[in-house]
């Protein structure tokens, strides 16, 4: 037995700093949860589909994580500046994981928007953060009804379209 505990000990001593070299290792790769073009356009569709039941014509914009349009549809009679807005919508959104109906208040004067922006953010009513089990995997951002709070319950049906699928799969 007494043979045995300086060997162990040493046994120990020689895994500990080898332990802590590990655990202080950052991964090489990291995974990144994404939405399919199958989803976001499904999503897309939603939308559209939700808001041809209020008689209104929009465009959607759903975006991926890293703020470039994974799904863009415009209905037939939407004006064309909704695809701007509607990506404004989708970016300020996903940049700040909140809905951009909630973001108003955060963005009046005194201070108005981020001038820093690489890309416009609108922040009225229309745009929404998609999630996957807490992450952050996109933004749909709608445009073109008469009011943001249409754009919203618009761009939310975009979203529940997937929610289950997101949770249950993502």
């Amino acid at each position: 037995m007494n043979k045995l505990l300086p060997a162990l000990a040493l046994s120990i001593a020689a895994a500990a700093p080898a332990a802590a070299q590990q655990a202080s290792k950052q991964p090489i790769l990291v995974p990144i949860k994404r939405m399919s073009l199958d989803t976001a356009l499904k999503a897309a569709r939603a939308a559209i589909d939700a808001c041809r039941k209020e008689g209104v014509q929009i465009a959607v914009t759903v975006m991926d994580r890293g703020g470039h349009p994974q799904a863009v549809l415009r209905d037939v009679l939407a004006p064309d500046l909704t695809l701007d807005v509607s990506r404004g919508k989708a970016y300020a959104a996903m940049s700040f994981v909140t809905p951009t109906s909630q973001l108003q208040a955060r963005f009046t004067q005194p201070f108005g928007p981020p001038a820093a922006a690489s890309r416009p953010l609108v922040i009225t009513p229309g745009g929404l953060p998609i999630q996957a089990g807490g992450e952050l995997v996109g933004a749909i951002g709608v445009s073109g009804a008469p009011s943001g709070e249409t754009d919203e319950r618009c761009a939310r049906a975009g979203f529940d379209a997937i929610y289950e699928e997101l949770e249950l799969g993502g």
